[in-house]
Protein backbone atom coordinates (compact mmCIF):
# COMPACT_ATOMS: atom_id res chain seq x y z
CA UNK A 1 0.00 0.00 0.00
CA UNK A 2 2.30 2.44 0.82
CA UNK A 3 4.37 1.89 -2.05
CA UNK A 4 1.91 2.43 -5.05
CA UNK A 5 1.45 6.05 -3.94
CA UNK A 6 2.79 8.74 -5.81
CA UNK A 7 2.82 12.38 -5.94
CA UNK A 8 1.43 12.46 -9.69
CA UNK A 9 -1.25 10.18 -8.55
CA UNK A 10 -2.26 11.68 -4.98
CA UNK A 11 -2.10 15.36 -7.54
CA UNK A 12 -4.45 13.70 -10.35
CA UNK A 13 -7.18 13.00 -7.33
CA UNK A 14 -6.65 16.50 -5.52
CA UNK A 15 -7.62 18.58 -8.50
CA UNK A 16 -11.19 17.56 -9.25
CA UNK A 17 -11.70 18.28 -5.06
CA UNK A 18 -10.40 21.73 -6.31
CA UNK A 19 -12.65 21.70 -8.75
CA UNK A 20 -15.86 20.58 -6.41
CA UNK A 21 -14.63 22.68 -4.02
CA UNK A 22 -14.45 25.67 -6.13
CA UNK A 23 -17.78 25.32 -7.82
CA UNK A 24 -19.62 24.51 -5.01
CA UNK A 25 -20.04 28.07 -3.92
CA UNK A 26 -21.81 28.49 -7.28
CA UNK A 27 -25.25 27.36 -5.96
CA UNK A 28 -25.90 30.43 -4.22
CA UNK A 29 -24.22 32.31 -6.83
CA UNK A 30 -26.22 31.40 -9.47
CA UNK A 31 -29.05 31.86 -7.44
CA UNK A 32 -27.93 35.74 -7.13
CA UNK A 33 -26.96 36.29 -10.80
CA UNK A 34 -30.17 34.90 -12.00
CA UNK A 35 -32.70 37.14 -9.50
CA UNK A 36 -29.96 39.84 -10.68
CA UNK A 37 -31.32 39.75 -13.87
CA UNK A 38 -35.26 40.99 -12.81
CA UNK A 39 -33.67 44.22 -11.36
CA UNK A 40 -35.63 43.81 -8.62
CA UNK A 41 -33.21 45.27 -5.57
CA UNK A 42 -35.33 43.73 -2.32
CA UNK A 43 -35.38 40.37 -4.25
CA UNK A 44 -31.61 40.71 -4.92
CA UNK A 45 -30.69 41.53 -1.12
CA UNK A 46 -33.30 38.49 -0.18
CA UNK A 47 -31.61 36.27 -1.61
CA UNK A 48 -28.31 37.51 -0.85
CA UNK A 49 -29.69 37.21 2.81
CA UNK A 50 -30.87 33.74 2.17
CA UNK A 51 -27.88 32.17 0.54
CA UNK A 52 -25.61 33.78 3.74
CA UNK A 53 -28.28 31.66 6.12
CA UNK A 54 -28.05 27.87 4.07
CA UNK A 55 -24.04 28.70 3.97
CA UNK A 56 -23.91 28.79 7.71
CA UNK A 57 -26.72 25.91 8.09
CA UNK A 58 -24.62 23.59 5.71
CA UNK A 59 -21.21 25.05 6.28
CA UNK A 60 -22.21 23.42 10.26
CA UNK A 61 -22.80 19.89 8.67
CA UNK A 62 -19.24 19.81 7.23
CA UNK A 63 -18.95 16.82 9.84
CA UNK A 64 -21.29 14.64 7.54
CA UNK A 65 -18.25 14.70 4.61
CA UNK A 66 -16.05 14.63 6.87
CA UNK A 67 -16.76 11.61 8.29
CA UNK A 68 -17.78 9.60 6.08
CA UNK A 69 -14.41 9.87 4.07
CA UNK A 70 -12.95 8.76 7.50
CA UNK A 71 -14.90 5.31 8.13
CA UNK A 72 -15.16 5.06 4.14
CA UNK A 73 -11.58 5.01 3.78
CA UNK A 74 -10.71 3.17 6.85
CA UNK A 75 -13.39 0.36 5.63
CA UNK A 76 -11.92 0.05 2.47
CA UNK A 77 -8.19 -0.55 3.77
CA UNK A 78 -9.90 -3.01 6.74
CA UNK A 79 -11.60 -5.38 3.79
CA UNK A 80 -14.49 -6.12 5.65
CA UNK A 81 -17.07 -7.68 3.36
CA UNK A 82 -19.86 -4.92 2.92
CA UNK A 83 -18.78 -2.59 5.35
CA UNK A 84 -17.75 -0.01 2.38
CA UNK A 85 -21.05 0.12 1.52
CA UNK A 86 -22.77 -0.16 5.12
CA UNK A 87 -20.96 3.10 5.68
CA UNK A 88 -22.41 4.68 2.67
CA UNK A 89 -25.72 3.68 3.89
CA UNK A 90 -25.50 4.56 7.53
CA UNK A 91 -24.25 8.01 6.48
CA UNK A 92 -26.38 9.06 4.43
CA UNK A 93 -29.41 8.11 6.78
CA UNK A 94 -28.11 10.41 9.34
CA UNK A 95 -27.45 13.44 6.73
CA UNK A 96 -31.26 12.55 5.62
CA UNK A 97 -32.53 12.74 9.23
CA UNK A 98 -30.68 15.83 9.97
CA UNK A 99 -32.49 17.06 6.99
CA UNK A 100 -35.71 16.50 7.54
CA UNK A 101 -34.97 18.15 11.44
CA UNK A 102 -34.34 20.96 9.46
CA UNK A 103 -37.21 20.44 7.25
CA UNK A 104 -39.64 20.15 10.55
CA UNK A 105 -37.84 22.95 12.16
CA UNK A 106 -38.00 25.45 9.46
CA UNK A 107 -39.55 27.63 11.64
CA UNK A 108 -37.64 28.67 15.08
CA UNK A 109 -34.39 27.96 12.45
CA UNK A 110 -35.50 30.58 10.12
CA UNK A 111 -36.19 32.67 13.31
CA UNK A 112 -33.00 32.30 14.82
CA UNK A 113 -31.59 32.91 11.94
CA UNK A 114 -32.48 35.99 10.92
CA UNK A 115 -32.69 37.37 14.74
CA UNK A 116 -28.75 38.34 13.62
CA UNK A 117 -29.80 40.50 10.76
CA UNK A 118 -31.53 43.93 10.54
CA UNK A 119 -32.75 44.09 7.26
CA UNK A 120 -36.10 46.00 5.94
CA UNK A 121 -38.86 44.51 6.52
CA UNK A 122 -39.57 43.68 2.70
CA UNK A 123 -36.05 42.28 2.37
CA UNK A 124 -36.73 39.99 5.28
CA UNK A 125 -39.86 38.92 4.20
CA UNK A 126 -38.62 37.93 0.95
CA UNK A 127 -35.43 36.37 3.05
CA UNK A 128 -37.85 34.25 4.42
CA UNK A 129 -39.73 32.96 1.51
CA UNK A 130 -36.05 32.17 0.43
CA UNK A 131 -35.42 29.91 3.28
CA UNK A 132 -39.13 28.42 3.58
CA UNK A 133 -38.70 27.12 -0.07
CA UNK A 134 -35.21 25.80 -0.08
CA UNK A 135 -35.33 24.31 3.52
CA UNK A 136 -37.06 21.47 1.26
CA UNK A 137 -33.93 20.07 0.08
CA UNK A 138 -31.95 19.83 3.02
CA UNK A 139 -32.88 16.21 3.32
CA UNK A 140 -30.86 16.02 -0.11
CA UNK A 141 -28.47 17.95 0.28
CA UNK A 142 -26.96 16.49 3.29
CA UNK A 143 -27.29 12.57 2.02
CA UNK A 144 -24.98 14.60 -1.11
CA UNK A 145 -22.77 15.43 1.72
CA UNK A 146 -22.20 11.80 3.30
CA UNK A 147 -22.44 10.79 -0.63
CA UNK A 148 -19.12 13.45 -1.36
CA UNK A 149 -17.13 12.42 1.70
CA UNK A 150 -17.54 8.42 0.89
CA UNK A 151 -16.47 9.34 -3.06
CA UNK A 152 -13.55 10.72 -1.49
CA UNK A 153 -12.67 8.36 0.63
CA UNK A 154 -12.85 6.11 -2.11
CA UNK A 155 -10.56 8.06 -3.85
CA UNK A 156 -13.15 8.61 -6.36
CA UNK A 157 -12.75 12.22 -7.02
CA UNK A 158 -13.82 12.31 -10.22
CA UNK A 159 -16.87 11.21 -9.75
CA UNK A 160 -17.16 13.47 -6.95
CA UNK A 161 -16.35 16.72 -9.33
CA UNK A 162 -19.27 15.10 -11.82
CA UNK A 163 -21.63 15.07 -9.80
CA UNK A 164 -20.83 19.00 -8.04
CA UNK A 165 -20.79 19.89 -11.89
CA UNK A 166 -24.49 17.92 -12.87
CA UNK A 167 -25.73 19.87 -9.43
CA UNK A 168 -24.97 23.41 -10.38
CA UNK A 169 -25.97 22.73 -14.35
CA UNK A 170 -29.10 21.33 -13.07
CA UNK A 171 -29.58 24.69 -10.47
CA UNK A 172 -28.71 27.19 -13.03
CA UNK A 173 -31.12 25.65 -15.43
CA UNK A 174 -34.11 25.29 -12.98
CA UNK A 175 -33.67 28.91 -11.76
CA UNK A 176 -33.88 30.43 -15.32
CA UNK A 177 -37.42 28.72 -15.68
CA UNK A 178 -38.75 29.32 -12.69
CA UNK A 179 -37.67 32.87 -12.72
CA UNK A 180 -37.28 34.43 -15.99
CA UNK A 181 -39.80 32.08 -17.62
CA UNK A 182 -42.20 31.19 -14.87
CA UNK A 183 -41.96 34.47 -12.67
CA UNK A 184 -41.69 32.93 -9.70
CA UNK A 185 -39.07 35.70 -8.14
CA UNK A 186 -37.46 34.98 -4.67
CA UNK A 187 -39.40 31.49 -4.23
CA UNK A 188 -38.53 30.28 -7.85
CA UNK A 189 -35.19 30.64 -7.26
CA UNK A 190 -34.96 29.13 -3.62
CA UNK A 191 -36.75 26.34 -4.91
CA UNK A 192 -34.84 25.64 -8.14
CA UNK A 193 -32.09 25.18 -5.66
CA UNK A 194 -33.98 22.37 -3.61
CA UNK A 195 -35.23 20.51 -6.78
CA UNK A 196 -31.46 21.05 -7.67
CA UNK A 197 -30.12 18.74 -4.77
CA UNK A 198 -33.00 16.26 -5.28
CA UNK A 199 -31.95 15.49 -9.14
CA UNK A 200 -28.58 15.60 -7.71
CA UNK A 201 -29.26 12.75 -5.31
CA UNK A 202 -31.13 10.98 -8.02
CA UNK A 203 -27.63 11.18 -10.14
CA UNK A 204 -26.02 10.19 -7.32
CA UNK A 205 -27.55 7.06 -6.61
CA UNK A 206 -27.26 6.18 -10.65
CA UNK A 207 -23.08 6.88 -9.90
CA UNK A 208 -23.28 4.75 -6.62
CA UNK A 209 -25.05 1.59 -8.01
CA UNK A 210 -21.85 0.43 -10.27
CA UNK A 211 -19.79 1.19 -7.25
CA UNK A 212 -21.59 -0.79 -4.71
CA UNK A 213 -21.71 -4.08 -6.58
CA UNK A 214 -17.48 -4.01 -6.63
CA UNK A 215 -17.87 -3.16 -2.55
CA UNK A 216 -19.93 -6.14 -1.43
CA UNK A 217 -23.40 -6.10 -0.16
CA UNK A 218 -23.44 -5.90 3.74
CA UNK A 219 -25.68 -7.64 5.90
CA UNK A 220 -28.34 -6.88 8.02
CA UNK A 221 -26.64 -7.00 10.95
CA UNK A 222 -23.83 -4.65 9.46
CA UNK A 223 -26.32 -2.38 8.68
CA UNK A 224 -27.87 -2.14 11.85
CA UNK A 225 -24.98 -2.98 13.69
CA UNK A 226 -24.97 -0.80 16.68
CA UNK A 227 -21.35 -0.10 17.28
CA UNK A 228 -20.90 0.86 13.69
CA UNK A 229 -23.58 3.77 14.71
CA UNK A 230 -22.52 4.85 18.07
CA UNK A 231 -18.95 5.54 16.37
CA UNK A 232 -20.51 7.32 13.75
CA UNK A 233 -22.48 9.61 15.77
CA UNK A 234 -19.56 10.21 18.30
CA UNK A 235 -17.17 11.27 15.45
CA UNK A 236 -19.48 13.27 13.81
CA UNK A 237 -20.20 15.13 17.37
CA UNK A 238 -16.64 15.63 17.83
CA UNK A 239 -16.02 17.18 14.29
CA UNK A 240 -19.33 19.48 14.75
CA UNK A 241 -17.69 20.65 17.93
CA UNK A 242 -14.31 21.68 16.38
CA UNK A 243 -16.00 23.33 13.70
CA UNK A 244 -18.37 25.28 16.15
CA UNK A 245 -14.84 26.34 17.42
CA UNK A 246 -13.37 27.33 14.10
CA UNK A 247 -16.09 29.09 13.51
CA UNK A 248 -15.59 30.98 16.61
CA UNK A 249 -12.47 31.93 15.71
CA UNK A 250 -13.42 33.43 12.40
CA UNK A 251 -16.04 35.30 13.78
CA UNK A 252 -13.86 36.65 16.29
CA UNK A 253 -11.90 38.09 13.40
CA UNK A 254 -14.49 39.78 11.62
CA UNK A 255 -15.41 41.60 15.20
CA UNK A 256 -12.11 42.18 16.10
CA UNK A 257 -11.57 43.62 12.01
CA UNK A 258 -14.63 46.09 12.82
CA UNK A 259 -13.14 47.42 16.49
CA UNK A 260 -10.47 48.44 13.98
CA UNK A 261 -12.55 50.19 11.79
CA UNK A 262 -15.27 49.63 9.28
CA UNK A 263 -13.05 50.27 6.29
CA UNK A 264 -10.21 47.64 8.33
CA UNK A 265 -13.42 45.11 8.17
CA UNK A 266 -14.33 46.06 4.45
CA UNK A 267 -10.49 45.50 3.53
CA UNK A 268 -10.52 41.96 5.62
CA UNK A 269 -14.09 41.10 3.85
CA UNK A 270 -12.18 41.24 0.71
CA UNK A 271 -8.56 39.54 2.04
CA UNK A 272 -10.57 36.58 3.05
CA UNK A 273 -11.77 35.98 -0.38
CA UNK A 274 -8.28 35.11 -1.31
CA UNK A 275 -8.17 32.83 1.86
CA UNK A 276 -11.05 30.99 1.29
CA UNK A 277 -10.21 30.38 -2.23
CA UNK A 278 -7.20 29.04 -0.90
CA UNK A 279 -8.18 26.92 1.48
CA UNK A 280 -10.29 25.19 -1.50
CA UNK A 281 -6.88 24.44 -2.92
CA UNK A 282 -5.43 23.36 0.46
CA UNK A 283 -8.49 21.48 1.45
CA UNK A 284 -7.96 19.15 -1.76
CA UNK A 285 -4.57 17.57 -0.48
CA UNK A 286 -6.46 17.17 3.54
CA UNK A 287 -9.10 15.67 1.77
CA UNK A 288 -6.65 12.81 0.37
CA UNK A 289 -4.41 12.72 3.11
CA UNK A 290 -8.00 11.91 4.58
CA UNK A 291 -8.31 9.00 2.38
CA UNK A 292 -4.86 7.42 2.63
CA UNK A 293 -4.12 7.81 6.14
CA UNK A 294 -7.85 6.19 6.50
CA UNK A 295 -6.73 3.41 4.38
CA UNK A 296 -4.00 3.07 5.96
CA UNK A 297 -5.22 3.08 9.39
CA UNK A 298 -7.96 0.83 8.09
CA UNK A 299 -5.14 -2.13 7.58
CA UNK A 300 -3.00 -0.70 10.42
CA UNK A 301 -0.11 -0.02 8.22
CA UNK A 302 1.94 2.93 9.57
CA UNK A 303 4.52 2.68 6.85
CA UNK A 304 1.56 3.31 4.34
CA UNK A 305 0.12 6.50 6.98
CA UNK A 306 3.65 8.06 7.20
CA UNK A 307 4.35 7.76 3.64
CA UNK A 308 1.00 9.36 2.32
CA UNK A 309 0.84 11.91 4.55
CA UNK A 310 4.39 13.01 3.33
CA UNK A 311 3.89 12.62 0.34
CA UNK A 312 0.12 14.82 0.18
CA UNK A 313 2.00 17.59 2.60
CA UNK A 314 4.87 18.15 -0.10
CA UNK A 315 2.27 18.85 -2.16
CA UNK A 316 0.47 21.12 0.08
CA UNK A 317 3.35 22.64 1.05
CA UNK A 318 4.79 23.76 -3.13
CA UNK A 319 0.81 24.71 -3.67
CA UNK A 320 1.09 27.25 -0.39
CA UNK A 321 3.36 28.99 -1.40
CA UNK A 322 2.36 29.21 -5.45
CA UNK A 323 -1.04 30.61 -3.98
CA UNK A 324 1.33 32.83 -1.46
CA UNK A 325 3.67 34.33 -4.24
CA UNK A 326 -0.32 34.57 -6.57
CA UNK A 327 -1.84 36.81 -3.54
CA UNK A 328 1.31 38.74 -3.16
CA UNK A 329 2.16 39.58 -6.34
CA UNK A 330 -1.64 40.00 -8.11
CA UNK A 331 -3.84 40.74 -4.75
CA UNK A 332 -3.45 44.54 -5.25
CA UNK A 333 -4.80 44.09 -8.80
CA UNK A 334 -7.72 41.59 -7.61
CA UNK A 335 -8.49 44.60 -4.88
CA UNK A 336 -8.64 47.44 -7.01
CA UNK A 337 -10.71 45.33 -9.29
CA UNK A 338 -13.35 44.55 -6.48
CA UNK A 339 -14.11 47.73 -5.21
CA UNK A 340 -13.93 51.63 -5.81
CA UNK A 341 -13.47 53.08 -2.22
CA UNK A 342 -10.44 54.08 -1.34
CA UNK A 343 -10.09 53.51 2.09
CA UNK A 344 -11.50 50.00 2.04
CA UNK A 345 -8.38 49.71 -0.93
CA UNK A 346 -5.69 51.45 1.75
CA UNK A 347 -6.99 48.67 4.50
CA UNK A 348 -6.82 45.68 2.12
CA UNK A 349 -3.66 46.65 0.63
CA UNK A 350 -1.68 47.31 3.67
CA UNK A 351 -2.56 43.89 4.92
CA UNK A 352 -1.86 42.14 1.62
CA UNK A 353 0.97 40.91 2.92
CA UNK A 354 0.04 39.10 5.98
CA UNK A 355 -3.36 37.77 3.82
CA UNK A 356 -0.53 36.18 1.28
CA UNK A 357 1.61 34.44 4.13
CA UNK A 358 -1.77 33.24 5.25
CA UNK A 359 -1.64 29.86 3.26
CA UNK A 360 2.32 29.88 3.94
CA UNK A 361 1.44 29.56 7.66
CA UNK A 362 -1.74 27.70 7.61
CA UNK A 363 -1.10 24.49 5.16
CA UNK A 364 0.60 22.24 8.11
CA UNK A 365 -3.11 22.78 10.09
CA UNK A 366 -5.22 21.74 6.95
CA UNK A 367 -3.12 18.50 6.77
CA UNK A 368 -2.99 17.52 9.94
CA UNK A 369 -6.61 18.64 10.03
CA UNK A 370 -6.59 15.41 7.15
CA UNK A 371 -4.47 13.03 8.99
CA UNK A 372 -6.90 13.21 12.16
CA UNK A 373 -10.11 13.19 10.55
CA UNK A 374 -8.65 9.97 8.61
CA UNK A 375 -8.01 8.16 11.77
CA UNK A 376 -10.85 8.75 13.71
CA UNK A 377 -9.29 11.27 16.06
CA UNK A 378 -12.32 13.12 16.44
CA UNK A 379 -12.13 14.23 20.54
CA UNK A 380 -8.78 15.29 19.41
CA UNK A 381 -10.00 17.55 17.08
CA UNK A 382 -12.41 18.87 18.96
CA UNK A 383 -9.98 19.39 22.32
CA UNK A 384 -7.29 20.70 20.06
CA UNK A 385 -9.79 23.17 18.40
CA UNK A 386 -10.89 24.47 21.31
CA UNK A 387 -7.39 24.91 22.89
CA UNK A 388 -6.49 27.10 19.68
CA UNK A 389 -9.46 28.85 19.81
CA UNK A 390 -8.61 30.34 23.57
CA UNK A 391 -4.86 31.05 22.57
CA UNK A 392 -5.82 32.65 19.47
CA UNK A 393 -8.42 35.00 21.68
CA UNK A 394 -5.43 35.70 24.15
CA UNK A 395 -3.40 36.16 21.43
CA UNK A 396 -5.57 38.40 19.53
CA UNK A 397 -6.35 40.81 22.71
CA UNK A 398 -2.62 41.16 23.75
CA UNK A 399 -1.21 41.63 20.00
CA UNK A 400 -3.91 44.19 18.82
CA UNK A 401 -3.82 46.42 21.43
CA UNK A 402 -0.34 47.26 20.89
CA UNK A 403 0.25 46.94 16.75
CA UNK A 404 -3.21 47.64 15.48
CA UNK A 405 -4.06 46.17 12.68
CA UNK A 406 -0.89 44.03 12.52
CA UNK A 407 -1.54 42.91 15.46
CA UNK A 408 -4.80 41.27 14.14
CA UNK A 409 -3.65 39.87 11.83
CA UNK A 410 -0.10 38.76 13.55
CA UNK A 411 -2.96 37.06 16.08
CA UNK A 412 -4.93 35.29 13.09
CA UNK A 413 -1.99 33.72 11.35
CA UNK A 414 -0.33 32.58 15.06
CA UNK A 415 -4.44 30.71 15.07
CA UNK A 416 -2.68 28.74 12.11
CA UNK A 417 0.74 27.65 14.33
CA UNK A 418 -1.82 27.19 17.26
CA UNK A 419 -4.02 24.16 15.64
CA UNK A 420 -1.10 22.70 14.09
CA UNK A 421 0.94 22.35 17.24
CA UNK A 422 -2.40 21.21 18.98
CA UNK A 423 -3.08 18.89 16.31
CA UNK A 424 0.60 17.72 16.18
CA UNK A 425 0.41 16.50 20.05
CA UNK A 426 -1.63 13.59 18.99
CA UNK A 427 1.45 12.38 16.54
CA UNK A 428 2.80 10.20 19.39
CA UNK A 429 -0.41 8.36 20.46
CA UNK A 430 -1.25 7.70 16.78
CA UNK A 431 2.14 6.04 16.35
CA UNK A 432 1.29 4.17 19.87
CA UNK A 433 -1.84 2.76 18.39
CA UNK A 434 -0.07 1.62 15.40
CA UNK A 435 2.77 -0.72 17.21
Amino acid sequence: MSQRLTRRGLLTRAIPIMGANLAAPLVGLADLAVIGNTGDTTAIAAVALGTLVFNAFYWSFGFLRMGSTALAAQAEGGSVPGEVAAVLWRAIAVGAAFGLIMVLAQWPLRELAFMAFSGDVATEAAGRDYVDARIWGAPAALAGFAIYGWLIGLGLTGRALILQIALNLANIALSLWFVLGLDWGVAGVAGASALAQWIHLGLAVIVLLPILRTRGQPSKAQLLDRSAAVRLLKVNRDIFLRTLALLGGFIWFYEASLREGPDVLAGTAILLQFITVTAFFLDAFAHVAEAETGRAAGARNWPALTRAFRLTSELAAGTAVLLGLAIFLFGGTFITWMTTDEATRAAASAALIWCALAPIVGWPSFQLDGLMIGTTRGALMRNAMIASLLIYLALDLTLRPVFGVDGLWMAFLLYYVARALTLAMGWPGLKRDFT
